[in-house]
């Protein structure tokens, strides 16, 4: 009895969790997919080499970053600042952790009298604890070096694999014959590479640096791998390929202009987020929502009646180009800055730091630090 509820209970999930209904159109089964009179289609247990192959891509990145990156730093003389240590101070500590990073005048007369320490060590214990907190300056420039070739990698290989696709230049050409569509030697490496990095980038968020759209990152990472996971196991493989190019063409200038930012080449950084702005602009709130949400939304109904898998892959769609948004205001700020000539985004605060200096490096840090926070991979 034992051993039989188990296998008989994963039997009921398996049969549920791969109910064709799910993941295909009415009147079309999985028996519909097996490979036959040299018709190759893609399969789920496919997915699996996602693993070996992102745990790959995380020792490249490793080895990149040590004997490309560091020497790439020491050439361009990038170096980290020297932080002087906050003293222990309970107190401050625990408001530092549960109120406010930075704290008003107010609080730190009352501060102030809790710790019986006079004001201005109060202020530059605040300034020294902050700066703990940012990452240094050369795993942040490490880490931009290895996205931005990474980038231009897979933006490379989308392009050789999709240049003679007809669903690259005719959309309609997505649903074509759908969902028997065979599965193409290039288009599979293709899919394998970005769904590798993708799963790298969730697997090492704990030691990446930490910007404050922490969490927009892991909802865009999941989001991204289930949208690739499902769209491999359901045969929008072609609309996938779209998706994936678009977003890696304006990421390279992305990474790109941070790297030149670390290495103190701002003009050549301003110039490279001004175009990657347009780029941006242009793919995620123009392409991507009126070409491509355009053609899952209203080319399949053509076809097929809608189904789960219709309805799902459109919502996780929608989730993506909601975090387009968000990034397009913090993108929108930091072009307003670099139109400005302001170039202290990244800046330490200063022990001798006066009140308005500490505001002004706060403000750009926290509202406009989108140079080193919009990941709108």
């Amino acid at each position: 009895m034992y051993s039989v509820f188990p296998s008989s209970m994963l039997q009921t999930v398996s049969e549920w969790l791969w109910w064709e209904r799910l993941w295909l159109p009415a009147n079309v089964s999985w028996s519909d997919l097996e490979d036959s009179d040299g018709r190759v289609y893609a399969k789920a247990s496919q997915l699996y080499t996602a693993l070996p192959c992102a745990l790959g891509l995380l020792l490249v990145r490793y080895l990149f970053e040590r004997f490309l990156a560091t020497p790439l730093a020491n050439v361009w003389g990038v170096r980290n600042s020297v932080r002087l240590t906050a003293e222990p101070s309970p107190i401050l500590e625990n408001y530092f952790c549960s109120q406010a990073r930075a704290p008003s005048q107010a609080d730190v007369r009352s501060l102030c009298k809790k710790t019986s320490w006079p004001e201005r060590r109060v202020q530059v214990w605040f300034k020294r604890r902050r700066n703990q907190d940012r990452p240094g300056l050369r795993k942040r420039f490490c880490e931009a070096s290895w996205r931005c070739v990474f980038y231009f990698f897979a933006f490379v290989c989308g392009v050789l694999a999709l240049y003679d696709k007809p669903w690259l230049y005719n959309m309609k050409e997505v649903w074509a014959g759908f969902p028997k569509q065979v599965s193409l030697f290039a288009i599979y490496w293709y899919y394998l590479l970005e769904t590798g990095f993708y799963l790298s980038l969730l697997l090492s968020l704990t030691f990446d640096v930490k910007r404050k759209d922490f969490k927009e990152q892991v909802i865009h990472h999941i989001a991204t791998l289930t949208l690739l996971s499902f769209s491999w196991i359901s045969n929008y493989i072609r609309i996938g390929t779209l998706v994936m190019a678009v977003h890696d063409s304006a990421d390279i200038l992305l990474e790109g202009a941070k790297v030149f930012n670390y290495a103190k080449w701002h003009q050549t950084a301003k110039v490279m987020f001004v175009v990657f702005t347009f780029l941006f602009m242009l793919t995620r709130l123009v392409i991507f929502p009126f070409w491509l949400i355009h053609c899952t939304w209203v080319y399949p109904v053509e076809k097929f009646a809608p189904f789960f898998g219709y309805y799902f892959f459109n919502v996780m769609l929608l989730v993506l180009q909601i975090l387009h948004l968000y990034w397009a205001v913090l993108i929108s700020r930091m072009v307003f800055l670099c139109l400005e000539g302001d170039d202290r985004s990244d800046e330490e605060e200063n022990d001798s730091d006066s009140p308005e200096e500490r505001y002004h490096k706060l403000s750009h840090t926290n509202s406009s630090g989108a140079r080193d926070r919009a990941n709108g991979h």
